[in-house]
């Protein structure tokens, strides 16, 4: 689905998120640079699947965070996780890597992958999210993400996403 569908889904269901042109950022690091300052967490997002690429996520956490994979798999109950090729990214939500987020979710209307979000982004009054495209954020107020969300059909499930341990990986 391509980002005019998504705005037309939106209006359809009455869902007012403001969007923010820039340049092309395909990470967290060009995205400091290059996306004006706006209000809302900021975002990452990881598309995951569990072993046997039966199961996906999209995991979307503070865009600080570095998640430790081993523990999110066994909160999940999925085992061990690993980042899906950019071929399952296209099949099951319609993007290419860069511009994921979970305004993707529009695209999953089999409903094959799990929603996760991080606690403290579900707190948050507002996040950021790419329009199916790296080119823009939009600013989504969380009463507007939890319209998106049940609009999709998709239940979001709400956790502490375990941090990655940054100091035993440097020893």
């Amino acid at each position: 689905m391509s980002e005019t569908v998504l705005q037309e889904f939106l209006s359809l269901h009455k869902i007012e998120i403001e969007r923010h042109t820039h340049p092309a950022v395909m990470t967290v690091a060009e995205s400091e640079q290059l996306v004006p300052k706006l209000p809302g967490a900021k975002t990452k997002n990881l598309f995951l699947r569990d072993k046997k690429g039966a199961k996906h996520f999209l995991v979307t956490i503070p865009a600080s965070l570095s998640v430790d994979l081993a523990q999110l798999g066994d909160l999940l109950g999925a085992g061990r996780l690993g980042f899906a090729s950019a071929e399952r990214l296209f099949k099951y939500l319609g993007l290419t890597p860069g511009s994921v987020s979970v305004l993707g979710l529009v695209n999953d209307v089999e409903h094959c992958v799990q929603c996760v979000i991080d606690q403290s982004l579900w707190e948050s009054a507002a996040i950021q999210a790419h329009p199916l495209i790296n080119t823009a954020t939009m600013v989504v107020p969380h009463v507007q993400l939890e319209k998106f969300l049940a609009a999709t059909g998709h239940i979001p499930l709400i956790i502490s996403v375990p941090a990655a341990n940054l100091e035993s990986n440097q020893s």
